[in-house]
């Protein structure tokens, strides 16, 4: 289910649907945010560029993501990357005083935006906990604690990426684990032993 599925038919009516294309970017570092987006179909990144022109991946959203809505009501509403569709998408639009107006007088809309936010907000502390690791074992070992003790993964490259760590190092890292039986590694996943 998507939270849209929650808006009453005149509630949707206040939705912008904006169609992206692979590559395109819906908004861009420093931006003001007044609204909050709600991914109906493909993936975002939330992209910056350092100096010296490195790209930083701030985060992937997926369907049924929102975003902007960190931003909306802060007292510094800019976005801090640019919102770059990594795949061609349907995002719907919902500006700020139209928001305001449906949390207002949507109960089951409201809920299911605060449940959201707060979901984003430990997803967030995770990824902090999780960054703050000194090393790729310790980055590992805390993804999988969060994780549960077991994960499924596509590539190691897809893997590297959320651990943010180099493909190399976590291939070596995982060979290594499994030599010394910490780890049970298939196609399917990884679990600690």
């Amino acid at each position: 289910m998507n939270i849209t599925d929650l808006l009453k038919n005149e509630e949707k009516d206040l939705c912008v649907i904006r169609k992206l294309r692979k590559g395109e970017t819906l908004f861009r570092e420093d931006d003001r945010c007044n609204e909050v987006g709600i991914i109906l179909e493909g993936q975002v990144a939330i992209i910056s560029y350092l100096q010296d022109g490195t790209e930083m991946v701030y985060n992937r959203l997926k369907k049924d993501s929102i975003f902007g809505n960190n931003l909306i009501f802060s007292s510094d509403p800019y976005y801090k990357g640019n919102i770059i569709a990594e795949t061609d998408c349907q995002i719907a639009i919902i500006h700020k005083e139209e928001l305001t107006s449906i949390l207002k007088e949507n109960q089951s809309f409201m809920i299911e935006y605060l449940r959201i936010q707060s979901d984003q907000g430990k997803q967030l502390n995770s990824r902090i906990r999780l960054l703050s690791q000194d090393s790729a074992e310790a980055r590992f070992f805390c993804y999988m604690h969060d994780h549960h003790e077991e994960i499924s993964y596509s590539s190691v490259s897809d893997l590297s990426k959320d651990l943010y760590i180099s493909r190399e190092a976590l291939s070596r890292l995982l060979s290594r684990l499994e030599k010394e039986k910490k780890i049970y590694r298939d196609r399917k996943g990884i679990r600690l032993l």
